[in-house]
């Protein structure tokens, strides 16, 4: 008799204040920033090889909660979360493929990573629609793509089989074959999604060394000589030595 499998499934564990000011950080970040100028292929630009599931998805057209929210406090959201339980837990795989656990490191999942994701994609504003589109579509091309390949979906799939996909699509390059190109944009746009998420977490600022705002224990011992010397020259350049260190 065949033991029966429960297959994995992502369930959100992040409380909506919770996400919403995650988001609202994620949205200020200079990691988040950085990846948002990446190009991308025009959703309206046919795909030359290859397929491309090309969604439409309805417009999430509720109000947003301001330009000045209270970080400490948010507002409850007027829009839901809108991945589906499926997407959420490709997500959730694909987000630890992304950032397993690395020892003490958690993954991307330990520290509720699709959760941002979820309500990023879902928040009504131009840069996290823009995302939507091209978030969903890069989902649903990964499950085509597994279907095409294993006739399974790509949670189902060994780790093996999976990775067989992500190394096809992890890079956009002059060696990324044509039919790969619009699908490694749209996965280099998720990645960094990713990984601003992650590296945004507490756990994650600790795992690249960031301190943030440390108390100093006494009295404030001041600049180092090496960098009193350096604000020193600069300010000489400027001809506002008359502000400088004494």
């Amino acid at each position: 008799m065949s033991e029966n499998i429960t297959p994995y499934q992502y369930l959100p564990n992040m409380s909506r204040r919770e996400s919403l000011k995650w988001l609202t950080v994620l949205a200020a970040s200079a990691v988040v920033t950085s990846v948002s100028g990446c190009s991308f292929i025009s959703e309206t630009e046919p795909v030359k090889v290859g397929h491309w599931p090309d969604l439409t998805p309805t417009p999430i057209e509720v109000a947003g909660y301001g330009t000045d929210p209270n970080l400490i406090l948010p507002p409850e959201s007027p829009w839901p979360r809108t991945l589906s339980s499926t997407q959420l837990t490709l997500v959730a795989v694909l987000s630890d493929i992304i950032v397993p656990r690395d020892g003490a490191v958690p993954s991307a999942t330990e520290v509720k990573v699709p959760d941002v994701i979820d309500e990023w994609v879902s928040a009504p504003y131009q840069t996290q629609q823009r995302d939507r589109l091209v978030v969903l579509n890069a989902l649903a091309w990964i499950e085509e793509e597994s279907q095409r390949r294993f006739n399974l979906g790509f949670v189902g799939l060994s780790g093996e089989q999976q990775l067989k996909i992500m190394d096809d699509i992890a890079y956009n390059n002059a060696q990324t074959p044509e039919e790969f190109k619009r699908i490694a944009k749209a996965f280099d746009r998720f990645r960094g999604l990713v990984l601003a998420a992650f590296y945004t977490s507490p756990e994650g600022s600790k795992d690249i060394g960031y301190l943030g705002n440390v108390p100093i224990a006494g009295d404030y011992p001041g600049p180092t000589e090496e960098a009193r010397q350096h604000l020193e020259q600069v300010l000489a350049s400027l001809k506002l030595s008359d502000y400088a260190y004494s």
